[in-house]
């Protein structure tokens, strides 16, 4: 199997690291990387690190995505476009992709598809929904999370909210915990995107650690949603994220009062059983560290219990496993390749 692959802001980090692993793919090829301010520009000049990943491609227009496919083409169209962005641009995308006749996948690594309520996330972002209507066409959650495939298009959570649901869900399904979870998470700058912004300045942030949007954070209420529909249960989530000194990775700790008496064996067990499927989430002894996952897609979990309180910690590359990684999980599952396909390559260590 062939499958075309397009990525939609494909100038932007996780657009980098979507092309990266897209040309790591056994089953995946690149068809069009689309940037409206880099097109026609080299993809190895904007990302000198895949210059032998991509020989000769360079991004393309928007307007001209589609040159490079044929009727008839499998498409997995991967949006790593803004919030607000996405949903319009991917419309126009799967329009053109029918009157071509191209079978297509969609992912969508931005807000635009996270809720099931278009009044929900307009609350939240500020801004009418775009798409109302495309909404039923995709399913959110984290991959690990997903019980089958309901709706021919994918979005993934943001990286904050994958690491925290990567440690909620398992605790909240078996009932070990009250319904108050509180999660503090440091993210790498790369967290921010490529543009700069005076919170990623490097002066700024080099030897530097700093809390904002305590309590007021957008993923907040994105992981409250995705909790319930995981586990058909509310939860209230209170988020207070970082800024940290490094480039990537995310390292959430999570708290909560446990429902009766349960030691560290009982959420060993609740956390193996949870993810004993999948291939890219453990639970290790003692505290995971961000250097263990940095640049791969896996996710490793620890915990500890004392009197009435659990804390369990997870770790995470943002840009691998919290976005592009998670995108690919999706679609490798949409189009029905195996789960790991494209995400097993050894990751570097001391990064």
């Amino acid at each position: 199997m062939s499958i075309r692959a397009v990525v939609l802001g494909g100038a932007g980090y996780v657009g980098g690291e979507l092309l990266r692993l897209i040309g790591g793919h056994p089953d995946i090829e690149l068809a069009a990387a689309i940037s409206g301010s880099r097109a026609s520009v080299p993809i190895g000049d904007v990302f000198p690190h895949l210059a032998s990943a991509c020989p000769g491609a360079s991004f393309c227009a928007p307007e001209n995505w589609a040159a490079g496919l044929n009727p008839g083409d499998d498409l997995a169209l991967f949006s790593a476009a803004p919030h607000g962005a996405a949903a319009d641009a991917i419309a126009g995308m799967l329009d053109e992709a029918a009157s071509l006749r191209l079978a297509v996948h969609c992912v969508d690594a931005s807000a635009d598809f996270r809720f099931d309520d278009p009044q929900r996330f307009a609350a939240v972002y500020g801004i009418e929904h775009p798409r109302p209507g495309m909404i039923a066409s995709f399913q959110c959650a984290v991959p690990e999370h997903a019980a089958g495939i309901t709706a021919p298009h994918a979005a993934h959570p943001g990286c904050f909210a994958t690491a925290t649901l990567l440690a909620a869900v398992p605790l909240v399904r078996a009932g070990l915990v009250g319904d108050d979870l509180f999660v503090a998470a440091i993210t790498g700058s790369t967290g921010s995107g490529r543009t700069p912004s005076a919170g990623t300045h490097h002066p700024e942030r080099n030897s530097n650690l700093y809390a904002y949007k305590p309590l007021a954070h957008r993923h907040a209420p994105e992981v409250e949603s995705l909790i319930e529909r995981a586990c058909d249960r509310p939860a209230r989530v209170h988020f207070v994220p970082h800024s940290g000194p490094f480039s990537r990775g995310i390292h959430a700790t999570l708290q909560a009062r446990l429902n009766g008496h349960h030691d560290l064996e009982d959420v060993r067990v609740v956390f193996e059983r949870a993810y004993a499927d999948s291939p890219f989430v453990s639970f290790v002894a003692g505290t995971p560290r961000i250097k263990d996952v940095v640049a791969s897609n896996q996710a490793r979990i620890g915990a500890a219990v004392a009197r009435d309180t659990v804390t369990v910690m997870c770790v995470i590359d943002n840009l691998v496993k919290g976005a592009a990684g998670g995108a690919m999980q999706w679609m490798n599952r949409l189009w029905g390749l195996e789960e790991a396909a494209g995400l097993t390559a050894t990751a570097p260590g001391w990064t």
